[in-house]
């Protein structure tokens, strides 16, 4: 992927018509196109002064909401659901087997770039809990033998969704 430009991003924003009421959706698009996954503060600040929107409040959205980063993350970001249900049905054990199958610690990136663990909140996905979100996809009924599937899919870049069985 290449860098992210000026150009692009006024492009990013020019796709929402400028309307600051889509800020949370032209920062999702900026933090996916910076090639990786997230918000660099260059960009925070252009924004602002490009749109007329108080850096401060750029800087509420993006440490308000656990799918915004300030950091450099992996290709493929992989949210752990800390929701109520997933905790309860095992999410303490999907955290070790992601740690164990990609080699880093929850909050780390491994070395090639590819893969960082994070924790978020509900994903939306109860009944198949416990759940995962990589990218816009959402996993869930994880076995110990799914979650090395997905790390190594992350890993070869041939993840999308997926339905259940295919793991």
């Amino acid at each position: 992927m290449q860098e992210l430009s000026k150009e692009r991003v006024l492009e990013i924003i020019e796709h929402y018509g400028g309307d600051p009421q889509q800020i949370v959706a032209i920062l999702l698009d900026i933090q996916v196109f910076s090639g990786r996954n997230y918000l660099d503060k260059k960009w925070a600040v252009f924004v602002s002064e490009t749109m007329n929107i108080p850096l401060s409040k750029i800087y509420d959205i993006v440490t308000f909401y656990e799918m915004f980063s300030l950091e450099p993350r992996g290709e493929y970001v992989i949210e752990i659901c800390k929701s109520p249900p997933c905790y309860f049905t095992y999410t303490k054990d999907v955290v070790r087997w992601f740690e164990e199958a990609a080699g880093i610690k929850m909050g780390e990136t491994t070395a090639d770039g590819k893969i960082s663990l994070i924790f978020t909140s509900c994903v939306g996905a109860c009944d198949i809990s416990p759940a995962v979100k990589i990218g816009d996809a959402v996993f869930g009924g994880l076995t110990a033998n799914r979650v090395r599937t997905l790390v190594n899919r992350c890993l070869s870049g041939d993840i999308k969704p997926l339905v259940r069985e295919e793991l």
